[in-house]
C-alpha cells in the first residue's frame, strides 16, 4: 500500500496482528493508541503498545487524557478516538487510517442490523468509508478473531482480551457469544454470501431510484406509483442519507407520503414536505425575530427567505405605520396568532386551513406587530383596521 498508514492499535489481538502485518509486507506505518483509562489493565495495554512500537521502530501516537463522556459510552469512545486519528493523519500527511475490524466484527454488525430490523445504508461493514475526509481502511475482513489470534501466538506477540468482551450486557457480545463463535466455516460463508446478495441488490435499487430525483425533488405521482421497496429506497436517499433508521421509522414516513394531502415532517436536520405536487427535503425552517427601531430601519431591510418589504400599495399584504409603531417587530407565526378586523378577530391558524396554505409554509409565515404587542398585520388577511388607509406605506409579503 502506498503511503504511511495510521494503524490503530488497542493492543487486542486483532490490531496487534494487523501491526505486525504491516512490518511484515514492510507497509510504512504508525500507530496510534488510545486509553481511555475505563478498565484496570488499561495502562499495562498502553504500556505493551509502547514496547512493542520501540522494538519495531514504529512511531506511536498515544491519547491519554482523562476521558470525559454523556451519554452511550461506545459511541462517545467511537467519537474521541477517531476524531484523535484524523488529527494525526492530517498533522504528519499519511495516507489515511488502518482499523482490524475483522471477519467476525463483519457478520456481528450485520447480525445486529437483522435484529434491530434497521434497513442501513450498506449492510454489515465496507472495507473503506471516509471520516471527516479521511480514509478509512479494513484489511482484515479476511481474517477470523481465532485465526489472528493463532497469529499473535505464532509470532509471540503479546495482546490483551478486553475484559468488557465477556460480559452479555452489551448486544454485540451477545451476539458474539450466541451466535457467531458457535459458527462453522460452511455457515460463516453462508451469512457472508448473503450480505454481498443483499449490498448487490440495494445498490442496483438505489441507482435506479436516485434517476427519479431532479434538483432535489420527486414527483408525488410516480413515488406512489413504485413498489413499497422501491419507495422505501428513495426515501433512504432523500431523507435518510446520515442516519441509520430503523425499517419501523422509514415505513411510517412512507405510510404518511402515501395518504395524505399534505405534509410537513420534521427530520430533525431537515423536513420532508410537499410543494407544488412534489416532495422533496429542505432545511429546516427556525423560528426567526427581526426587530425594527424605525421607518428608515424597514425601508433599508432587504428581507430574508421568509418575508420582504416593498412599498405600499392596496391589498392584504398592505399596512400604514407610523413612528408610533415602533419599535416593530416580525416574526414567524406562533400558536394562538389572531388578528383583530373590522368583521371581528381572525385566526392565523383558521386561514391557513380556509386558504389551504401547505404545512410547509406556515410554520414561517411573517405576523407583524408593534410596540403594544398589537398584531397589526398578517400578510394574506390583511392589516388591522387602525392600521388600514387607502394609501398604505408598506408591504410586507410573504
Amino acid at each position: 500500500m502506498d503511503g504511511t498508514w495510521l494503524v490503530a492499535v488497542s493492543a487486542g489481538p486483532d490490531s496487534m496482528a494487523l501491526l505486525s502485518m504491516c512490518l511484515e509486507s514492510k507497509t510504512a506505518c504508525a500507530a496510534a493508541h488510545v486509553n481511555y483509562h475505563h478498565r484496570p489493565e488499561a495502562d499495562e495495554e498502553e504500556e505493551a503498545v509502547r514496547l512493542f512500537c520501540t522494538q519495531n521502530n514504529i512511531p506511536l501516537f498515544v491519547r491519554n487524557e482523562p476521558f470525559v463522556w454523556q451519554g452511550n459510552f461506545e459511541a462517545a469512545a467511537r467519537e474521541w478516538r477517531y476524531d484523535f486519528f484524523v488529527r494525526i493523519v492530517k498533522e504528519n500527511g499519511y495516507r489515511g487510517v488502518l482499523t482490524a475490524h475483522q471477519e467476525d466484527d463483519l457478520i456481528e454488525t450485520y447480525i445486529m442490523q437483522e435484529e434491530k430490523n434497521i434497513v442501513p445504508a450498506y449492510y454489515g461493514m465496507r472495507e473503506e468509508i471516509m471520516y471527516r475526509g479521511i480514509l478509512i481502511r479494513r484489511p482484515l475482513f479476511g481474517y477470523t478473531k481465532a485465526q489472528l489470534c493463532a497469529y499473535c501466538d505464532e509470532h509471540q506477540i503479546r495482546y490483551f482480551i478486553d475484559s468488557t468482551n465477556e460480559s452479555d450486557d452489551y448486544t454485540r457480545n451477545r451476539i458474539r457469544h450466541a451466535y457467531v463463535e458457535p459458527m462453522g466455516r460452511l455457515e460463516r460463508d453462508m451469512v457472508l454470501r448473503e450480505i454481498r446478495m443483499k449490498n448487490a441488490q440495494a445498490q442496483e435499487r438505489s441507482c435506479r431510484v436516485a434517476t427519479m430525483i431532479r434538483d432535489g425533488r420527486v414527483s408525488l405521482d410516480a413515488y406512489r406509483a413504485l413498489e413499497q421497496e422501491d419507495r422505501l429506497a428513495l426515501l433512504r436517499k432523500v431523507c435518510d442519507r446520515n442516519s441509520h433508521r430503523s425499517l419501523a421509522w422509514i415505513k411510517e414516513i412512507d405510510h404518511v407520503i402515501a395518504e395524505r394531502n399534505d405534509f410537513d415532517i420534521d427530520l430533525n436536520d431537515c423536513r420532508l414536505v410537499q410543494r407544488e405536487g412534489s416532495f422533496f427535503v429542505t432545511h429546516k425552517a427556525e423560528p426567526y425575530e427581526y426587530v425594527f427601531a424605525d421607518m428608515e430601519e424597514l425601508r433599508a431591510f432587504a428581507g430574508t427567505e421568509y418575508f420582504r418589504i416593498a412599498p405600499g400599495e392596496p391589498g392584504v399584504n398592505a399596512v400604514t405605520l407610523s413612528e408610533d409603531d415602533f419599535p416593530l417587530t416580525i416574526r414567524s407565526f406562533m400558536a394562538g396568532d389572531a388578528i383583530t378586523q373590522r368583521w371581528g378577530t381572525k385566526s392565523v391558524h383558521r386561514f391557513f386551513v380556509d386558504r389551504h396554505i401547505p404545512l410547509y409554509l406556515r410554520k414561517t409565515w411573517p405576523v407583524v406587530i408593534n410596540r403594544e404587542k398589537t398584531v397589526v398585520l398578517v400578510p394574506g388577511i390583511g392589516c388591522e383596521p387602525m392600521h388600514f388607509s387607502i394609501k398604505p406605506n408598506f408591504n410586507v409579503i410573504q
